[in-house]
Protein backbone atom coordinates (compact mmCIF):
# COMPACT_ATOMS: atom_id res chain seq x y z
CA UNK A 1 0.00 0.00 0.00
CA UNK A 2 1.77 3.07 -0.77
CA UNK A 3 1.30 6.57 0.54
CA UNK A 4 -1.58 8.68 0.72
CA UNK A 5 -0.20 11.29 -1.19
CA UNK A 6 0.98 8.37 -3.58
CA UNK A 7 -2.80 6.90 -3.81
CA UNK A 8 -4.30 10.19 -4.33
CA UNK A 9 -2.12 11.18 -7.39
CA UNK A 10 -3.53 7.95 -8.87
CA UNK A 11 -7.08 8.83 -8.01
CA UNK A 12 -6.22 12.35 -10.11
CA UNK A 13 -4.87 10.65 -12.62
CA UNK A 14 -7.01 8.28 -13.75
CA UNK A 15 -10.03 10.53 -13.19
CA UNK A 16 -8.43 12.52 -16.09
CA UNK A 17 -7.94 9.48 -17.94
CA UNK A 18 -11.68 8.36 -17.51
CA UNK A 19 -12.80 12.22 -18.26
CA UNK A 20 -10.98 11.75 -21.69
CA UNK A 21 -11.97 7.98 -23.24
CA UNK A 22 -15.83 9.33 -22.14
CA UNK A 23 -14.89 12.36 -24.12
CA UNK A 24 -13.78 10.28 -27.13
CA UNK A 25 -16.82 7.57 -26.65
CA UNK A 26 -19.25 10.10 -27.16
CA UNK A 27 -17.50 11.76 -30.31
CA UNK A 28 -17.39 8.64 -31.74
CA UNK A 29 -20.89 7.40 -31.37
CA UNK A 30 -21.44 10.94 -32.98
CA UNK A 31 -19.25 9.91 -35.95
CA UNK A 32 -20.08 6.43 -36.02
CA UNK A 33 -24.11 7.95 -36.66
CA UNK A 34 -23.09 10.18 -39.78
CA UNK A 35 -21.05 6.92 -40.96
CA UNK A 36 -23.32 4.22 -40.56
CA UNK A 37 -26.31 6.44 -42.92
CA UNK A 38 -23.58 6.53 -45.45
CA UNK A 39 -22.95 2.58 -45.32
CA UNK A 40 -26.90 1.96 -45.13
CA UNK A 41 -27.47 4.70 -47.97
CA UNK A 42 -25.20 3.24 -50.62
CA UNK A 43 -25.38 -0.54 -49.91
CA UNK A 44 -28.72 -1.28 -51.73
CA UNK A 45 -27.12 0.98 -54.81
CA UNK A 46 -23.69 -1.21 -54.79
CA UNK A 47 -25.47 -4.47 -54.35
CA UNK A 48 -27.66 -3.44 -57.02
CA UNK A 49 -24.84 -2.81 -59.35
CA UNK A 50 -23.34 -6.10 -58.63
CA UNK A 51 -26.23 -7.76 -59.49
CA UNK A 52 -26.42 -5.98 -63.01
CA UNK A 53 -22.50 -6.36 -63.79
CA UNK A 54 -23.36 -9.92 -62.83
CA UNK A 55 -26.43 -10.26 -65.24
CA UNK A 56 -24.37 -8.86 -67.74
CA UNK A 57 -21.21 -10.21 -67.57
CA UNK A 58 -21.76 -13.98 -66.98
CA UNK A 59 -21.21 -15.32 -70.69
CA UNK A 60 -18.05 -14.56 -73.15
CA UNK A 61 -15.99 -13.46 -70.46
CA UNK A 62 -12.95 -13.53 -71.70
CA UNK A 63 -13.88 -10.58 -74.35
CA UNK A 64 -13.80 -8.31 -71.00
CA UNK A 65 -10.32 -6.59 -70.08
CA UNK A 66 -11.11 -6.53 -66.47
CA UNK A 67 -12.10 -10.07 -66.22
CA UNK A 68 -8.91 -11.41 -68.03
CA UNK A 69 -7.44 -14.41 -65.97
CA UNK A 70 -3.87 -15.05 -65.96
CA UNK A 71 -1.44 -16.98 -64.35
CA UNK A 72 -0.70 -15.73 -61.05
CA UNK A 73 2.62 -14.57 -60.87
CA UNK A 74 1.72 -10.72 -59.16
CA UNK A 75 -0.60 -10.42 -56.39
CA UNK A 76 -1.59 -7.15 -54.77
CA UNK A 77 -3.78 -6.92 -51.49
CA UNK A 78 -5.34 -4.00 -50.46
CA UNK A 79 -5.28 -3.25 -46.51
CA UNK A 80 -8.41 -0.77 -45.29
CA UNK A 81 -7.28 0.34 -41.93
CA UNK A 82 -7.64 4.20 -39.92
CA UNK A 83 -5.01 6.72 -39.39
CA UNK A 84 -5.60 6.95 -35.70
CA UNK A 85 -5.35 3.99 -32.94
CA UNK A 86 -7.06 3.86 -29.69
CA UNK A 87 -9.65 1.30 -31.35
CA UNK A 88 -8.62 -1.87 -29.92
CA UNK A 89 -7.92 -4.44 -32.29
CA UNK A 90 -9.85 -2.82 -35.27
CA UNK A 91 -6.38 -2.82 -37.17
CA UNK A 92 -4.20 -5.73 -35.59
CA UNK A 93 -6.77 -8.05 -37.20
CA UNK A 94 -7.14 -6.55 -40.46
CA UNK A 95 -3.67 -6.76 -40.90
CA UNK A 96 -3.35 -10.01 -39.46
CA UNK A 97 -6.05 -11.46 -42.09
CA UNK A 98 -4.00 -9.86 -44.96
CA UNK A 99 -0.86 -11.50 -44.66
CA UNK A 100 -2.15 -14.70 -43.44
CA UNK A 101 -3.69 -14.67 -47.06
CA UNK A 102 -0.31 -14.08 -48.74
CA UNK A 103 1.00 -16.76 -46.69
CA UNK A 104 -1.58 -19.15 -47.17
CA UNK A 105 -3.44 -18.73 -50.44
CA UNK A 106 -0.73 -17.39 -52.74
CA UNK A 107 2.92 -19.09 -51.43
CA UNK A 108 4.21 -19.27 -54.85
CA UNK A 109 3.68 -15.86 -56.06
CA UNK A 110 5.21 -12.33 -55.35
CA UNK A 111 2.93 -10.57 -52.89
CA UNK A 112 2.81 -6.87 -52.31
CA UNK A 113 0.75 -4.64 -49.99
CA UNK A 114 -1.20 -0.69 -50.60
CA UNK A 115 -2.31 0.36 -47.48
CA UNK A 116 -5.71 2.36 -46.87
CA UNK A 117 -5.12 3.79 -43.55
CA UNK A 118 -1.44 4.75 -41.70
CA UNK A 119 -1.73 1.84 -39.46
CA UNK A 120 -2.09 -0.89 -42.18
CA UNK A 121 1.23 0.60 -43.84
CA UNK A 122 2.78 0.56 -40.39
CA UNK A 123 2.18 -3.15 -39.52
CA UNK A 124 2.63 -4.46 -42.85
CA UNK A 125 5.81 -2.46 -42.85
CA UNK A 126 6.79 -3.83 -39.52
CA UNK A 127 6.40 -7.41 -40.38
CA UNK A 128 8.74 -6.89 -43.31
CA UNK A 129 6.43 -6.81 -46.45
CA UNK A 130 6.59 -4.12 -49.19
CA UNK A 131 4.24 -1.51 -49.57
CA UNK A 132 4.33 -0.39 -52.74
CA UNK A 133 2.09 2.56 -52.13
CA UNK A 134 -0.63 4.20 -49.12
CA UNK A 135 -3.31 6.15 -49.60
CA UNK A 136 -3.86 7.84 -46.49
CA UNK A 137 -5.19 11.12 -47.73
CA UNK A 138 -8.28 9.76 -48.58
CA UNK A 139 -9.66 9.83 -44.99
CA UNK A 140 -9.28 13.35 -44.47
CA UNK A 141 -12.03 13.90 -47.16
CA UNK A 142 -13.99 10.81 -48.23
CA UNK A 143 -16.20 11.16 -51.31
CA UNK A 144 -16.74 8.84 -53.81
CA UNK A 145 -15.45 12.21 -56.34
CA UNK A 146 -11.65 11.44 -54.32
CA UNK A 147 -11.70 7.80 -54.06
CA UNK A 148 -12.02 7.54 -57.50
CA UNK A 149 -8.58 8.47 -58.70
CA UNK A 150 -7.85 5.49 -56.12
CA UNK A 151 -9.74 3.14 -57.62
CA UNK A 152 -8.51 3.67 -61.37
CA UNK A 153 -4.86 3.66 -60.15
CA UNK A 154 -5.42 0.07 -59.17
CA UNK A 155 -6.90 -0.73 -62.29
CA UNK A 156 -4.52 0.34 -63.98
CA UNK A 157 -2.09 -1.57 -62.14
CA UNK A 158 -3.96 -4.77 -63.40
CA UNK A 159 -5.21 -3.65 -67.21
CA UNK A 160 -0.64 -2.84 -67.78
CA UNK A 161 -0.20 -6.62 -66.27
CA UNK A 162 1.63 -5.23 -63.35
CA UNK A 163 -0.63 -7.68 -61.11
CA UNK A 164 -2.10 -10.69 -61.80
CA UNK A 165 -4.45 -10.57 -59.58
CA UNK A 166 -5.81 -8.18 -56.91
CA UNK A 167 -7.73 -8.65 -53.54
CA UNK A 168 -9.21 -6.25 -50.84
CA UNK A 169 -9.42 -6.95 -46.68
CA UNK A 170 -11.37 -4.51 -44.65
CA UNK A 171 -13.65 -4.45 -41.77
CA UNK A 172 -17.28 -4.78 -42.92
CA UNK A 173 -19.61 -2.79 -40.56
CA UNK A 174 -22.39 -5.10 -38.82
CA UNK A 175 -23.16 -3.00 -35.92
CA UNK A 176 -21.26 -0.78 -33.42
CA UNK A 177 -20.41 -3.90 -31.63
CA UNK A 178 -19.13 -5.94 -34.53
CA UNK A 179 -16.86 -6.00 -37.38
CA UNK A 180 -16.68 -8.58 -39.82
CA UNK A 181 -12.96 -8.77 -41.29
CA UNK A 182 -14.05 -8.98 -45.21
CA UNK A 183 -11.97 -10.68 -48.04
CA UNK A 184 -12.81 -9.63 -51.63
CA UNK A 185 -11.65 -10.37 -55.07
CA UNK A 186 -11.13 -7.23 -56.87
CA UNK A 187 -9.54 -7.91 -59.81
CA UNK A 188 -9.81 -9.78 -62.27
CA UNK A 189 -13.83 -9.71 -62.49
CA UNK A 190 -15.62 -13.00 -61.17
CA UNK A 191 -17.88 -14.24 -63.85
CA UNK A 192 -17.87 -17.89 -63.53
CA UNK A 193 -19.41 -18.10 -60.03
CA UNK A 194 -22.44 -20.75 -60.42
CA UNK A 195 -24.99 -17.47 -59.23
CA UNK A 196 -23.67 -15.34 -62.58
CA UNK A 197 -24.42 -18.61 -64.77
CA UNK A 198 -27.77 -19.17 -63.40
CA UNK A 199 -28.52 -15.04 -63.95
CA UNK A 200 -27.32 -15.06 -67.32
CA UNK A 201 -29.90 -17.15 -68.30
CA UNK A 202 -32.15 -14.55 -68.57
CA UNK A 203 -33.31 -13.10 -71.91
CA UNK A 204 -32.34 -9.53 -72.33
CA UNK A 205 -32.14 -6.59 -74.97
CA UNK A 206 -29.26 -4.51 -74.74
CA UNK A 207 -29.07 -1.03 -76.19
CA UNK A 208 -26.70 0.31 -76.83
CA UNK A 209 -24.68 -2.86 -77.25
CA UNK A 210 -24.01 -5.23 -74.54
CA UNK A 211 -20.23 -4.61 -74.59
CA UNK A 212 -20.33 -0.50 -74.90
CA UNK A 213 -22.37 -0.87 -71.56
CA UNK A 214 -20.01 -3.17 -70.38
CA UNK A 215 -17.40 -0.91 -71.11
CA UNK A 216 -19.21 1.82 -68.53
CA UNK A 217 -20.78 -0.62 -66.00
CA UNK A 218 -17.66 -2.41 -65.14
CA UNK A 219 -15.02 0.56 -63.90
CA UNK A 220 -18.14 2.20 -62.42
CA UNK A 221 -18.68 -1.27 -60.42
CA UNK A 222 -14.89 -1.56 -59.48
CA UNK A 223 -14.71 2.44 -58.05
CA UNK A 224 -18.32 1.31 -56.13
CA UNK A 225 -16.67 -1.62 -54.54
CA UNK A 226 -12.96 0.21 -53.34
CA UNK A 227 -15.55 3.08 -52.05
CA UNK A 228 -17.74 0.59 -50.44
CA UNK A 229 -15.10 -0.62 -48.64
CA UNK A 230 -13.64 1.79 -47.31
CA UNK A 231 -16.27 3.78 -46.29
CA UNK A 232 -17.37 0.01 -44.43
CA UNK A 233 -13.86 0.09 -42.52
CA UNK A 234 -14.69 3.84 -41.82
CA UNK A 235 -17.89 3.15 -39.73
CA UNK A 236 -16.32 -0.37 -38.20
CA UNK A 237 -13.52 2.12 -37.13
CA UNK A 238 -15.90 4.34 -35.53
CA UNK A 239 -17.49 1.40 -33.89
CA UNK A 240 -14.26 -0.42 -32.58
CA UNK A 241 -13.38 2.85 -30.87
CA UNK A 242 -16.79 3.44 -29.67
CA UNK A 243 -16.45 -0.04 -28.19
CA UNK A 244 -12.77 0.55 -26.68
CA UNK A 245 -13.46 4.01 -25.05
CA UNK A 246 -16.50 2.42 -23.55
CA UNK A 247 -14.38 -0.40 -22.02
CA UNK A 248 -11.97 1.71 -20.96
CA UNK A 249 -14.04 4.21 -19.12
CA UNK A 250 -15.82 1.09 -17.51
CA UNK A 251 -12.30 -0.17 -16.35
CA UNK A 252 -11.16 2.91 -15.19
CA UNK A 253 -14.63 3.64 -12.91
CA UNK A 254 -13.39 0.02 -11.86
CA UNK A 255 -10.21 1.58 -10.99
CA UNK A 256 -11.28 4.59 -8.86
CA UNK A 257 -13.46 2.28 -6.71
CA UNK A 258 -10.57 -0.07 -5.74
CA UNK A 259 -8.50 3.11 -5.59
CA UNK A 260 -10.94 5.00 -3.04
CA UNK A 261 -11.44 2.15 -1.07
CA UNK A 262 -7.21 1.85 -0.74
CA UNK A 263 -7.39 5.34 0.32
CA UNK A 264 -9.67 4.84 2.67
CA UNK A 265 -8.51 2.26 4.36
CA UNK A 266 -4.55 4.36 3.91
CA UNK A 267 -6.32 7.04 6.01
CA UNK A 268 -8.11 4.83 8.53
CA UNK A 269 -4.97 3.10 9.36
CA UNK A 270 -3.20 6.37 9.47
CA UNK A 271 -5.91 8.01 11.59
CA UNK A 272 -5.81 5.06 14.20
CA UNK A 273 -2.07 5.25 14.28
CA UNK A 274 -2.29 8.79 15.40
CA UNK A 275 -4.40 8.22 17.92
CA UNK A 276 -2.24 5.51 19.27
CA UNK A 277 0.18 7.62 19.54
CA UNK A 278 -1.53 10.43 21.19
CA UNK A 279 -2.98 7.64 23.74
CA UNK A 280 0.37 6.12 24.60
CA UNK A 281 1.73 9.84 24.96
CA UNK A 282 -0.81 10.40 27.22
CA UNK A 283 -0.46 7.29 29.52
CA UNK A 284 3.51 8.07 29.42
CA UNK A 285 2.67 11.46 31.31
CA UNK A 286 0.43 9.46 33.84
CA UNK A 287 3.60 7.46 34.84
Amino acid sequence: MGSLKEIRTRISSVKSTRQITSAMKMVSAAKLRKAQDTVTGFRPYSQKLTHILENLSGSDSSQIKFAQKRDIKNVLIIIVSSNKGLCGAFNTNVGKVAISLANEKYPNAKVSFASIGKKAREYTIYKGYNVISNYDYVFDKLTFENVIPVAQEFMNLFLNSKFDKIEIVYNSFKNAATQIITTEQFLPVNTDTEKTIKKTQNDYIFEPSKDEILEHVIPLALKTQIYKAIIDSFASEHGARMTAMHKATDNAGELLKELTLTYNKARQASITNEILEIVGGAEALKK
